[in-house]
């Protein structure tokens, strides 16, 4: 084991996988936190109008973390592969999965007199409704969350090796802009459409589209922010791997 873990490479996939990980986890717990955007920034709000719905923009906590989760998806692409992102993302959906499990068990956890009634100095009058109304999200929430994250992981592998096969080491940013496009599409609308459509809260579909149209402006917006982001990384990589190791398993990764 030791031996393996001097492989540098074996290292930097073992860190990339975790920080792909905690992103994908934390994405998913914040996310139940709603902001606006335009108080946040101190504007006065857009009030866009899209499909007969207007409004201000507002977006989950979670669209904090999930640029970084695309950001490591392109990185694990270019350097480990189909493989690489495939094994990532299945331990990042357990994860997820395994982490709301046992936040369901928490809340149904008998709480304690005093601690029920112990941040009421805060403004929380029942420590437990609050509980469980952050960690409790809806099923249709999670199920939505993760069916859309998994398809959108598969087809942004696709999509990058794909355009990897076209360009070859050329275009970096295309392919991975491009894969983000396209996986972002379906994960943005799919999510929303298990969730809020399918779900019980039944969006009509003017609501469905023109939010799900906003997210995904976004998303795309935050891919192309990161592209810089992208070549740094990179090559911070290829420094700490060495030039013939890199080379070696961007190589390996095309195939």
């Amino acid at each position: 084991m030791s031996r393996l873990l001097d492989d540098r490479a074996v290292r930097m996939f073992v860190m990339l996988a975790a920080f792909f990980c905690v992103n994908a986890v934390l994405a998913e717990f914040i996310g139940v936190k709603i902001f606006a955007l335009e108080d946040t920034l101190g504007i006065a709000p857009l009030q866009w109008n899209l499909f007969g719905q207007s409004g201000s923009l507002s977006f989950t906590a979670g669209t904090l973390l999930w640029p970084v989760v695309f950001l490591m998806t392109d990185v694990v692409n270019e350097f480990y592969g189909r493989r690489g992102v495939r094994l990532i993302s299945w331990l990042a959906a357990g994860l997820i999965a395994y982490g709301f499990l046992f936040a369901f068990a928490a809340i149904s956890l008998a709480p304690a007199d005093w601690w029920v009634k112990a941040a009421q100095a805060q403004g929380v009058a029942d420590y437990q409704a609050a509980f469980a109304a952050v960690f409790g999200q809806g099923l249709w929430t999670i199920g939505g969350s993760l069916v859309a994250f998994m398809l959108g992981q598969l087809i942004d592998v696709a999509v990058f090796h794909r355009i990897r096969d076209v360009t070859g080491e050329k275009h970096v940013w295309l392919r991975a802009t491009g894969s983000t496009a396209v996986s972002q599409l379906v994960d943005s609308f799919v999510v929303l459409y298990i969730a809020f459509v399918i779900g019980p809260q039944h969006w009509p579909t003017s609501l469905f589209l023109a939010v799900s149209t906003v997210n995904y402006g976004y998303k795309m917006l935050a891919a192309v922010v990161m592209i810089p982001l992208l070549y740094v990384m990179r090559r911070a990589i290829t420094g700490y791997l060495g030039e013939a190791r890199a080379e070696q398993l961007r190589l390996q990764a095309a195939q």
